[in-house]
Order: structure tokens, then sequence, then C-alpha cells
């Protein structure tokens, strides 16, 4: 049996953390959760999970703030972020994409197909590296 795959929630409303961590469970993924950009960043340093969900609107530091931190270090800028966010305008897109985002989910989202997403986005990473 392969190794779970674990992922770090970056969210700082409570009822879009437990949504997620609920799902991701019941989806049979591992789930880290943190609270806001700050406690996400120093999470993702720590624990290296396999992917990262990644708010952009949080207190402290915000998610694009943290992407650009991940995407700069050598220890996490290979582990894909999965921005998921209500800001939807296409400047908001392109500016994440151009930061490292792997992915851009805009809220609301469906938080059942959020799995499949994943799966499917660290097997076209695992294709490429093997190539």
């Amino acid at each position: 049996m392969s190794e779970q795959i674990m992922v770090l929630v970056v969210e700082d409303e409570p009822h879009i953390r437990k949504v997620l961590e609920y799902n991701l469970n019941l989806d049979g993924f591992g789930v880290y959760l943190a609270e806001d950009g700050a406690a996400g960043l120093s999470m993702a340093r720590e624990k290296h999970p396999d992917v990262i969900l990644l708010d952009w609107l949080m207190p402290r530091l915000s998610g694009l703030n943290v992407l650009a931190e991940l995407k700069s270090n050598n220890d996490t800028k290979h582990i894909p972020v999965f921005m998921l966010t209500a800001k939807g305008m296409l400047s908001d897109v392109t500016e994440a994409l151009e930061t490292g985002a792997d992915e851009y989910i805009t809220k609301p989202f469906n938080p059942m197909q959020l799995g499949k997403t994943i799966r499917e986005k660290l097997e076209k990473c695992s294709q490429a590296n093997n190539k």
C-alpha cells in the first residue's frame, strides 16, 4: 500500500478549514492545518507536505507572500501549491500562477472534487519528474 498523501491546509476561516479537513480525510488524505499565512509557512518548512492548499486573503501574511516564500526556498519549492481563494479576477489568477501556484481554485468550490484534483495534479507532477 502506498504512503498517505499529506495535505497542508492554510486557511483563516475555521469553517472552511473544517470542511476541507473532513473531505480530505474522507478521501484518504492526511491533513495538517494552519490558521494563517505565517503558521502555514512555518508548518510547510517543518512538515514538508505533499501538497499545500493556500488561501490568499489571510491575516499576518497573505497567501501570495507565503507562495513567494515557498517557491524561493530550495526545501519547499517543489511542493505543489493550490491557491484556494475568493479572488477570481483574471489578473489575480495570472499573478498567482506567475508567483508559482500550480493550480488556482476559486471559492466557492466543490470540496468533494478536491481530492480528485489533487491526485490528478500529483500524478502529472510525478510523470513529469520521471521523464
